[in-house]
């Protein structure tokens, strides 16, 4: 995919609801996750309905699914439904139109919701003080710095949504003076494995990407096709100030909502982090979630975006 920032969201924004008709379940399309009881407020029909979606860039992961739905139902008491989705704007569209009721993701597309004004944020977990994404060289490159790249330089990036692998690197280049098309070129290339494939073939200088990656150099993971010592950061990001966040429908009834604000952060806990797989791998450790997370939690995301000219301060 081959697309500026403004675009690239555009069409997430437009192919959401084709997305969500596509991945959701019958009863989590065709039924509102809430009906509207007599005195006005929201009924509450006994079912949480839950969107997930992998919190990895390895594609061929696994949501843990089962555990989700036995955790849940043993904290709230209610019957867990999941609709396992891979997008994260289908995620969104199902929650803001009622078809589930919450959904978890990674920092980025969690400011992008709550900054409709549409979602909320039920819980949230800050990030750790690690940087999230890396920018690689081959060992042999003349590059040994951000100060080395030119505008001849062509860096190639995963995806104009993806928090590592694009908005963190952009955020990093420019707080380094440079400039997106003009103090370097820009090779969107679909995917992190794909940027790797381009730094491989010589395609790209550069490949930013999530640091998780260089940790797989040898294992022989097509995910990242190196051997160790064959590549090198000439730069690390800032970190992020959330790692994951629980997102909630606003019109789900309250006594769903609180059972809910009582059992996520027991659910998605050091003690179940293994049991939870991806997503306990998604928590920061040894933090504690922030419970109702007001905006001022996810602003530095809008500031990270504005760099990338994306502005996600005011999407409705």
């Amino acid at each position: 995919m081959r697309l500026t920032p403004s675009s690239a969201f555009a069409a997430l924004a437009a192919g959401s609801a084709l997305l969500l008709a596509g991945c959701s379940t019958a009863s989590s399309v065709e039924t509102s996750a809430e009906e509207t009881s007599t005195d006005g407020g929201a009924a509450d029909d006994g079912i949480i309905r839950f969107a997930t979606l992998p919190l990895t860039d390895d594609p061929t992961a696994e949501t843990p699914i089962d555990a989700i739905v036995e955790l849940l139902e043993a904290e709230t008491g209610y019957t867990v439904e999941v609709t396992d989705v891979p997008n994260y704007s289908a995620v969104i569209e199902a929650i803001r139109a009622g078809h589930e009721d919450i959904g978890i993701m990674s920092g980025f597309p969690s400011a992008l919701a709550v900054n409709t004004g549409e979602v909320d944020s039920l819980v949230a977990w800050p990030g750790d003080d690690e940087p999230v994404s890396t920018c690689l060289v081959l060992d042999d490159s003349p590059l040994h710095s951000l100060e080395d790249i030119t505008p001849d330089t062509t860096i190639a990036f995963a995806d104009p949504s993806s928090s590592s692998g694009y908005f963190m690197p952009v955020h990093m280049l420019d707080a380094a003076g440079l400039v997106m098309d003009e103090d370097f070129e820009v090779l969107v290339s679909g995917g992190h494995d794909r940027s790797f494939l381009a730094l491989q073939n010589g395609q790209a200088d550069v490949a930013c990407t999530s640091t998780i990656f260089p940790s797989m150099a040898g294992q022989g993971d097509p995910m990242f096709p190196f051997e160790v010592d064959e590549t090198r950061s000439i730069g690390e990001s800032i970190s992020m100030p959330v790692s994951i966040s629980v997102l909630g429908n606003q019109g789900m009834s309250e006594a769903k909502r609180e059972a809910l604000l009582k059992a996520l952060p027991v659910v998605f806990s050091a003690e179940n982090e293994e049991r939870l797989g991806l997503y306990g791998e998604g928590m920061t450790a040894g933090v504690d979630p922030v419970v109702e997370p007001g905006r001022d939690l996810f602003q530095p995301f809008v500031d990270i975006a504005a760099v990338a000219d994306v502005d996600i301060s005011d999407l409705g």
